[in-house]
């Protein structure tokens, strides 16, 4: 029986992480889109940061769940 090298993560994790990574840019795409100076809007300062703090939130379970499969 041969071992060989698995990845560190399923691929539920890696595709948790693809999908926070989308959510990032997206938040980051909404704060560019604010019309208000120094981005001083409900877009760059409410919208968009909160949109952020969702794909981070989205990392943090991609790292943290186990995939059953990959055991």
């Amino acid at each position: 029986m041969e071992n060989k090298p698995r990845l560190a993560f399923g691929r539920k994790n890696y595709i948790l992480m693809l999908a926070g990574i989308a959510v990032l840019a997206l938040g980051f795409f909404i704060m560019t889109l604010d019309t208000e100076p120094y981005g001083l809007g409900f877009l760059g300062i409410t919208l968009g940061p909160l949109v952020v703090i969702a794909g981070f939130v989205i990392e943090l379970f991609a790292i943290l769940i186990t995939d059953k499969t990959h055991e």
